[in-house]
């Protein structure tokens, strides 16, 4: 019997790889730090059975109209947005994600990049490394108190519910807004309110949404213009959550204190982007899971996802579940 054909589109820990490569015939793209091309990805695509993708892979219609053996789109991400998932449907092919095991890595990551901007730490640590430390004085980059502040979070799924954990050991006032009601959050203390309501009022405002059409630049001028004046805006959910221009327009005209961003609408960005002229800013290079454990963690679910899917077997975590309903 034939076996079946896996691309995997990144390289990654090859004790992830051991079961898909026990079952399959498996070709993993060897540049590390160059995505796979669009027309390599097509052509390895039309003799697929599974891909094993990331977030920057483009999986759209025409990808999956020209795999006729294609069965299962495994992400290893907790977002699909880069899937047409409708269209995936429509074929039958599983798509699935990485749920669950990122949600602590990922929950770390968005308090220490709140805290590296409220307290001012990569300019602090670039104003020593530069040789400009000559003396102390009171006021020396002095940043904000995260101890007592009001923290609103922006979606309050998985890691939405660890930040409010980590943000109660800090004895922050925790609002939240979400589709629905979280008994999680509000078991912590989290208090549900409007979108208004959260940006007029909280220091520390964390977007955490997935991206959909709803969420798709919520984060525009309007929402810049509501926040206090003293309120910085930490994203590590989607780049496309923010209109990045009025983001631009509301550090350059002071209308909020500063953005912590792991995430951005085109990436990489380069080191000439807009956002990277403001010192009030911290960039980092989509990091929110990468730890060592975590991304071992997800690659294993990511290639255990397949493997189920070419048994005939429901996947662990699985996006368009309705398929194998019917």
């Amino acid at each position: 019997m034939k076996k079946p054909f896996v691309f995997v589109t990144r390289q990654v820990p090859e004790e992830a790889l051991m079961p898909l490569r026990e079952i399959a015939h498996v070709r993993v793209w060897p540049k590390e730090e160059e995505p796979v091309p669009r027309e390599v990805l097509l052509d390895e695509a039309s003799r697929a059975d599974a891909l094993y993708t990331m977030l920057s892979d483009k999986i759209d219609e025409e990808l999956i109209d020209q795999a006729p053996n294609l069965k299962v789109i495994a992400n290893m991400a907790v977002g699909f947005d880069n899937i047409d998932v409708t269209a995936a449907s429509k074929r039958q092919i599983a798509v699935c994600n990485t749920p669950d095991v990122l949600t602590e890595t990922t929950a770390d990551l968005t308090f220490a990049l709140l805290m590296a901007t409220g307290r001012r730490l990569m300019e602090a640590a670039d104003f020593v490394k530069d040789g400009h430390w000559k003396n102390w004085s009171p006021l020396l980059l002095a940043g904000t108190d995260i101890y007592g502040k009001t923290l609103g979070i922006v979606g309050m799924g998985r890691i939405g519910v660890a930040v409010a954990k980590r943000a109660k050991g800090f004895d922050m006032n925790v609002l939240y807004y979400n589709r629905s009601r979280s008994e999680q959050g509000e078991e912590l203390g989290a208090e549900y309110a409007s979108f208004d309501h959260l940006v007029e009022n909280a220091d520390y405002i964390v977007c955490l949404t997935p991206l959909t059409d709803e969420t798709k630049e919520m984060f525009n001028w309007d929402t810049f213009k509501k926040m206090k004046r003293s309120a910085f805006f930490i994203n590590v959910s989607r780049g496309g959550t923010v209109d990045e221009k009025a983001l631009e327009k509301a550090l350059f005209e002071k209308e909020i204190a500063g953005a912590g961003l792991d995430v951005f609408q085109d990436e990489p960005i380069s080191n000439d982007h807009p956002l990277l002229r403001f010192p009030n800013v911290v960039a980092l290079p989509h990091i929110g899971s990468a730890s060592k454990e975590t991304r071992l963690a997800m690659a294993q679910l990511a290639s255990d996802n397949i493997v189920r899917v070419v048994k005939g077997e429901k996947p662990k975590a699985m996006v368009n579940g309705e398929i194998f309903d019917h």
